[in-house]
């Protein structure tokens, strides 16, 4: 079977950008995604190729402010969904709470947050640092009997952590329905109960909630857009948590929040990704 491996070039190049492409391209086809340093590799069969439908894609891409530019060459024969799982996503290890995998991963430690997905992309599993800065946050958190909300949840992951941390209910909402599907594959291969998925953008809130913990990994533009539709939904004395942004970017995002009434408490960072958490007092 013969493969076309296409380079994506994103500007800007964030974990959000490259989560939605990967979700379009799935629409269009294409089946193996690998992160790369400016954007991501793509694969599709080649019979199953056609110029227009991608030329489509990328005119519609959702995100405003974004420029993807792409090649491809043919690919050699492989099957490009192992080389992925052998070579691309390893078990991600947290200190010593919390590890995440596949169900093709073995001699996985023992810890107390075994999370397993099966994503069909390369990103929201961890590896991103704001990803797993906000792992740390929820880890670090008392999520017990709260109801929390995952903003932009890709594959879940940080919703089943927060239930598998004891919140009574967390809701998890992604704009892409290729996102739902993958998210309610991974709660059921947690066997957890308790997690409702919804696709959708931050206008569709109005009728969810109220939330005790709101999480929104996106992107900087998207949060400062945003903001007011997830502090509308939450309890007084809520925790809200964010990530997808650049330690430079602090500034823009404190300054939003506080205007709209929510308190700075800490961040944290890594590799200049930040990750902040604001409180509702009201």
């Amino acid at each position: 079977m013969k493969y076309l491996e296409f380079t994506f070039h994103t500007q800007p190049c964030t974990e959000t950008v490259n989560d939605v492409l990967c979700a379009v391209l799935g629409e269009a086809g294409f089946e193996s995604f690998v992160e790369q340093a400016d954007g991501i590799a793509a694969y599709i069969q080649k019979d199953l190729y056609d110029e227009d439908t991608v030329r489509q894609t990328m005119a519609a891409f959702p995100l405003p402010d974004t420029t993807i530019t792409y090649s491809y060459v043919e690919a050699e024969d492989k099957d490009w969904n192992e080389e992925w799982e052998k070579n691309f996503f390893q078990p991600i290890v947290i200190g010593d709470r919390c590890v995440v995998h596949s169900t093709f991963h073995h001699d996985i430690p023992q810890v107390p947050y075994d999370i397993v997905i099966n994503p069909q992309m390369a990103f929201g599993t961890g590896h991103h640092e704001t990803t797993s800065l906000i792992i740390g946050e929820l880890l670090d958190s008392d999520l017990q009997g709260k109801s929390v909300l995952d903003m932009g949840c890709g594959t879940s992951i940080l919703a089943i952590l927060a239930r598998m941390r004891g919140a009574n209910h967390c809701t998890a909402v992604d704009i892409d329905d290729w996102c739902v599907r993958n998210s309610l594959e991974n709660i059921e291969l947690n066997h957890l109960d308790g997690i409702d998925v919804y696709q959708g953008d931050a206008s569709s809130l109005v009728d969810k909630g109220p939330f005790d913990v709101v999480i929104a990994n996106i992107n900087r533009n998207i949060l400062l857009a945003d903001m007011k539709y997830y502090i509308a939904r939450m309890n007084p004395g809520a925790t809200l948590l964010m990530s997808g942004f650049y330690t430079d970017d602090i500034a823009a995002i404190r300054s939003e929040a506080e205007s709209l009434g929510m308190t700075f408490m800490e961040y944290r960072e890594k590799n200049r990704w930040a990750a902040v958490k604001f409180q509702l007092f009201k």
